[in-house]
């Protein structure tokens, strides 16, 4: 996809600036032209890790796009958005993951094709996205972002046969996270309401089977 997204700067070091669009989180995820793939500790020293919501924002992009089929990623992206929602709760200032994870790839062809998929959405929401209703990204009641974000997440490892189950969530993990990013509080109501919208699904379905 190199005609379509532009190679990331060098620059790695641990005060890189985070993504001010979606378009530049894009081109953060970008394999270099000869990798064979793509870690997730290359993406969080293009990012730093202070970006606790553009990094939230990749496994949610990763599985919206067509990658989501691939056996063990909703398990994955499970594990790395609770992490990171937690210590967003917690207040820390920067990110930490295990090392099993930060090894973690993904091919560069897969990701690739994930880029080209969501290489016009993202555009569509940086022409979109502005600041409002800023009351809802920041203060006392940022942290319901994330806590919105680990209840979306935490049925992926046992629903991840589902169809549509995780690429939804997936979506509204996005939604809340681009809030949060942009600090666009339309985009964190329209993630509430879609995780709102799921959790009810989720009751009814486990109603009418038992």
């Amino acid at each position: 996809m190199t005609d379509t997204l532009s190679e990331p700067t060098a620059d790695t070091s641990s005060g890189a600036l985070p993504p001010a669009s979606l378009t530049d989180l894009l081109r953060a995820m970008q394999p270099d032209t000869d990798a064979s793939g793509i870690s997730v500790r290359i993406i969080l020293k293009r990012i730093g890790d202070r970006s606790f919501a553009p990094a939230a924002l990749i496994p949610a992009l990763i599985l919206v796009s067509p990658v989501s089929g691939i056996p063990g990623m909703p398990t994955l992206g499970a594990l790395i958005l609770t992490l990171i929602a937690l210590q967003a709760i917690w207040g820390r200032d920067h990110l930490w993951l295990p090392d099993v994870i930060m090894r973690r790839s993904l091919s560069a062809q897969r990701m690739r094709q994930a880029l080209k998929f969501l290489k016009t959405p993202a555009a569509w929401v940086d022409r979109h996205s502005k600041r409002r209703l800023r009351i809802l990204s920041s203060g006392p009641l940022a942290p319901l972002a994330w806590v919105a974000v680990i209840v979306t997440v935490i049925l992926w490892p046992f629903l991840e046969l589902v169809p549509f189950f995780t690429s939804v969530g997936a979506t509204i993990v996005a939604l809340i996270t681009i809030g949060l990013m942009t600090r666009d509080g339309l985009y964190l109501l329209f993630g509430y309401a879609g995780a709102v919208a799921l959790a009810c699904g989720v009751v009814m379905a486990w109603n009418g089977l038992f």
